[in-house]
């Protein structure tokens, strides 16, 4: 179905976003993936979270959550150890404030991925992290954004073989999955809500919904999930609002509005959006979260969450390609 064929005013709000399509594999460094190793010259040092984080109690091993995940089970949960101190790090210093390595999520090359935006300096490879442990007490999370340029990168005398990792994880879904990744270009359409498009527009859009379900019952094809904005990791596009409604976000440094880099999610599809997923992988006679073949690797294959599994989007600034990105769980 053509959404512009049934809203022809939808068509000046068109923007174009590229689903990644992340499946299970074994990316290499100079490959953009999820869960696979960084571009990282050795020598350099690796990110570090240096802001207080909440005490534990029990955890995961990154070792046990990985043979657990070959052999189909769920891996053991353990007491959590007292932290050692890391070299520089001053000895007596609380557990809470010891620095922690970051988590290496994901890197996506320009070259690889069409619609990536440029970073300062022209930029054509980002890095993504998570700090693997949780702050204060509504239990944050810190994120880390690294842009190089990946000639030059690429051109270092040796790379990092195994970045530092923490020896517990609070959670089994710390630990993201190695993918490979299947770039497809899509067209989206902005989360019909509050002022993203024409009072009018929105009205319509809500009437049609409305009798798409009165024609063909509660699995009927509605805009906000089958028509706009496709579920799962993407770069570029408009962003989803399904948890928090619309929000504006500003530049911190020049009030520039920012623009959607990239969404990171922790499924890449749910029963509510039967009509994005691939052919391969769904069985056309059946409809809903019944319909996905292939398991976990096809519906959660980064094995990551982001918040109670909404989607993480990142955003910079146009204006200001060096500015501070905002982090924003939507």
């Amino acid at each position: 179905m053509s959404v512009e064929a049934v809203f022809p005013e939808l068509a000046p709000y068109r923007a174009r976003t590229t689903r990644l399509h992340p499946r299970p594999g074994r990316p290499g460094r100079h490959d953009s993936h999820v869960g696979g190793p960084m571009l990282w010259p050795d020598g350099e040092p690796w990110p570090l979270c240096h802001e207080p984080h909440r005490r534990e109690t029990e955890g995961y091993a990154p070792q046990e959550i990985r043979s657990a995940r070959a052999a189909g089970v769920r891996p053991p949960s353990r007491p959590w150890p007292r932290a050692g101190t890391p070299e520089g790090t001053p000895e007596g210093t609380p557990e809470e404030d010891v620095p922690v390595p970051f988590v290496g999520l994901a890197q996506f090359f320009r070259r690889d991925i069409p619609g990536l935006a440029c970073g300062p300096g022209g930029a054509d490879l980002v890095q993504l992290f998570r700090c693997p442990r949780t702050h204060g007490p509504y239990l944050e999370r810190r994120y880390h954004l690294r842009w190089r340029q990946a000639g030059q990168t690429e051109d270092a005398e040796r790379f990092l073989a195994v970045p530092p990792e923490v020896p517990m994880l609070r959670w089994e879904h710390e630990l993201p999955e190695p993918c490979v990744l299947h770039p497809e270009e899509v067209d989206s359409y902005p989360w019909a809500e509050d002022d993203t498009l024409p009072a009018s527009l929105i009205a319509r859009i809500d009437a049609w919904d409305d009798a798409q379900v009165s024609e063909h019952g509660p699995d009927a094809p509605s805009y906000q999930y089958d028509l706009s904005i496709p579920p799962g990791w993407r770069v570029g596009g408009c962003p989803s609002w399904a948890s928090t409604g619309p929000m504006a976000i500003g530049c911190a440094s020049c009030a520039t509005p920012m623009r959607l880099l990239l969404t990171a999610v922790g499924y890449e599809m749910d029963a509510g959006s039967h009509s994005w997923v691939p052919l391969e992988d769904r069985d056309p006679t059946l409809r809903g979260k019944a319909s996905i073949r292939g398991g976990q690797s096809v519906a959660q294959p980064t094995r990551l969450r982001f918040g109670r599994d909404r989607d993480l989007h990142v955003f910079v600034c146009p204006a200001g390609p060096g500015h501070p990105p905002q982090w924003v769980l939507a």
